[in-house]
């Protein structure tokens, strides 16, 4: 264990509490580095029998891809063992105006010529010379994956390597299948100990580090550092430290969620190739296609509606193969701790925060954080607190960015038909950089200069697909007559030949899941 006076000892041992998503990735991508570095670290991972995992994130980043390819898991093996699917972006429907025809795209792919040429000035000037004008919505004008999406055709196919595709793509897969094949993977491939039992105490050196963990029935599990992966409960963080948990109900009024899994009529039943978000009366409904089944659910705020008219809403809105389904019911503070690294003690997943998962942002901080981890593992306990700090700095800055993301789906919305919408367009809820920032778009379109930090979560790309697909107004125009205006001329056209090969060419996305599962991808 570390000295008291910070003397340079070794990290040796990492002791993860909580299993789970959050807790299995934790220890495969330390294991991982370890066989790989040769850095002989011992991983531990302690998880109770009697806490069950939340195990309702099923949406995913294309970040994914090169996670499962971190740590050794090879694609056809993923989809197969976690009934997983492939995601290429989300459909937002009813967040505009609440019209019949409200909906629009938040692909995967960047609009074309991304970092070369901004395409949203000539969008908002069509038509231009030479190019096609067909396409109404921003997404498709400037990407094919919108036109993928809407005939449910898959972003790869059967011949097309492991994690590698035509367009790009995430995944949605089964929460619970997932940990399953993580623990597997972690012990019988890492050599990643793990260990049953309940843990009922920690013990501190001197210098406030974590020593130990005590478990239940006596045991104490030693460490160097130790990663919080123990859910809302957030054990660590929370029950020894006591680090100020910062919430963000004031912007983001969701703090409940419900939940069901509904099966498929048939085997051929369509399995949508994106998520689908509704937009509801006090919230909105997830709709999330896996292999067997889908997983939907109702986010919503507690101010504005009660828990009998939520599942209601869920239950209308999934029909007679809903009506003897049963509902789990989750509640939550949306929001995030003021640090996520105290002394040798590092909060990953619930553990460090939670918001509604609008965009799916629960499985990617777990990835960035523990990219942050594993890349800045400290060798000696003198170098963690300066790792520490700027881990916390990181973190900080990507709360407050993801929190203010989401708030934009509701900002810029034109719905007034409820008080949950009239709410969160009322000005005291709209945090003062993302009101800065709006204020400049509607001049500017969105770019890179405006977000200053190196690695943004969302950067300008994502703002430009939910701004122009609710209809944000711009009064900026580009210039058709520039040199530029030709290169976005030929950019927009060039898109829309390659969306009609590839609308004709690619697999539907049943078909290439099944393929997948009875003949396997092609090794890297």
């Amino acid at each position: 264990m570390p000295d008291a006076d910070n003397s340079p000892s070794a990290v040796q041992t990492v002791v993860v509490v909580g299993g789970g998503s959050a807790g299995w990735l934790a220890a495969c991508r330390l294991a991982a580095r370890s066989v790989q570095t040769g850095s002989r670290l011992t991983v531990r991972l302690v998880e109770s029998t009697n806490v069950p995992s939340v195990g309702v994130g099923e949406g995913t980043w294309p970040t994914m891809r090169n996670t499962l390819r971190k740590i050794g898991i090879d694609e056809t093996t993923f989809i197969r063992s976690c009934d997983a699917a492939l995601k290429q972006g989300a459909r937002f429907v009813g967040w505009t105006d609440g019209s019949a025809d409200d909906a629009y795209y938040h692909p995967l792919n960047p609009p074309a010529g991304a970092g070369d040429i901004d395409l949203a000035p000539y969008w908002l000037g069509r038509p231009i010379a030479g190019a096609s004008a067909d396409a109404a919505s921003f997404a498709d004008w400037v990407d094919y994956q919108a036109a993928l999406c809407d005939a449910g055709l898959a972003p790869k196919t059967i011949t097309a390597p492991e994690y590698g595709g035509h367009a790009n793509y995430a995944y949605h897969l089964d929460a619970g299948k997932f940990a399953t094949l993580l623990r597997d993977h972690a012990v019988n491939s890492l050599g990643v100990e793990h260990v049953l039992g309940d843990v009922v105490r920690a013990n501190q050196a001197d210098n406030g580090d974590i020593s130990d963990v005590e478990l239940a029935d006596g045991r104490r599990l030693a460490g160097d550092l130790f990663v919080d992966c123990s859910g809302f409960a957030a054990l660590l963080i929370g029950g020894v430290y006591d680090v100020p948990f910062r919430s963000c109900r004031d912007i983001l009024f969701a703090d409940r969620a419900l939940a069901m899994q509904i099966p498929y009529q048939t085997e051929h039943d369509p399995i949508a190739c994106h998520t689908i978000s509704t937009a509801q009366d006090a919230g909105w409904i997830w709709d999330i296609g896996l292999w067997t089944r889908r997983g939907v659910g109702h986010v919503y705020s507690s101010a504005h509606t009660s828990d009998d008219e939520a599942e209601a809403a869920l239950r209308r809105y999934a029909g007679p193969a809903a009506e003897q389904l049963p509902v789990r019911r989750i509640t939550f503070e949306g929001g995030h701790r003021e640090r996520f690294w105290q002394n040798n003690c590092v909060a990953i997943g619930l553990s460090a925060g939670f918001i509604e998962p609008l965009e799916a942002s629960a499985l990617m901080l777990i990835e960035t954080s523990l990219d942050a981890l594993v890349d800045r593992l400290p060798q000696t306990r003198s170098t963690m607190d300066a790792v520490a700090r700027q881990f916390n700095a990181t973190f900080q800055h990507h709360w407050q960015r993801i929190i203010e993301f989401l708030k934009l789906h509701y900002v810029i919305t034109q719905r007034r038909d409820t008080a949950f919408w009239r709410d969160n367009v009322a000005a005291a809820s709209i945090p003062d950089g993302l009101q800065e920032r709006l204020d400049l778009w509607t001049h500017h379109s969105p770019a890179p200069q405006d977000f200053a930090h190196a690695r943004e979560v969302f950067s300008w790309p994502s703002y430009q697909y939910v701004l122009h697909g609710m209809r944000f107004g711009g009064s900026y125009r580009g210039q058709p007559a520039t040199a530029e205006g030709s290169s976005a001329a030929a950019l927009v056209a060039r898109n829309a030949r390659v969306r009609a090969e590839l609308v004709s060419k690619m697999p539907r996305h049943r078909d290439l899941l099944r393929a997948v599962r009875e003949h396997g991808l092609q090794r890297v």
